[in-house]
């Protein structure tokens, strides 16, 4: 039997807005937002990239993406400095660096949380999947 398609779109995105509900609230008990920690992640997986590179890698316009590494370097997280041409590179300062491993905690936590009704095994199929579904062999970011 097929699973409707608007149902399982559905479920899919009630699970995703669950858990960046969750996400987004814990971290700010460290003092950072999912917006925030989400690009300090990606930044540090992709030291000295552009922000055109880091929009897409955080799901983000480059624009909305630039005033978001903006307000990063502005509280000194996110070192900004300039690369070839009229690209823009970013590294995580030290405090950056901080918060992204405080983010690491808490994250790991909620997602435990988030995925504990689902046996080990049922992650690993549900993971695989995605990533199927995606055309992804391995999630980096």
């Amino acid at each position: 039997m097929d699973a409707d398609l608007e149902f399982l779109g559905r479920a899919v995105k009630q699970a995703q807005h669950r858990q960046h509900r969750a996400l987004d609230s814990a971290l700010g008990e460290v003092g950072t937002t999912l917006a925030q920690w989400d690009a300090l992640r990606a930044i540090s997986y992709r030291p000295g990239a552009s922000a055109r590179e880091l929009a897409a890698a955080t799901f983000q316009s480059e624009q909305a993406f630039g005033a978001l590494a903006g307000r990063l370097a502005a509280q000194g997280l996110v070192e900004r400095s300039p690369g070839h041409g009229r690209r823009v590179e970013h590294r995580l300062t030290p405090t950056g660096e901080q918060t992204l491993a405080a983010g690491h905690q808490v994250s790991q936590k909620v997602l435990e949380e988030c995925f504990s009704p689902l046996p080990s095994a049922d992650r690993a199929t549900l993971l695989g999947l995605l990533r199927q579904l995606n055309g992804e062999e391995s999630l980096t970011n």
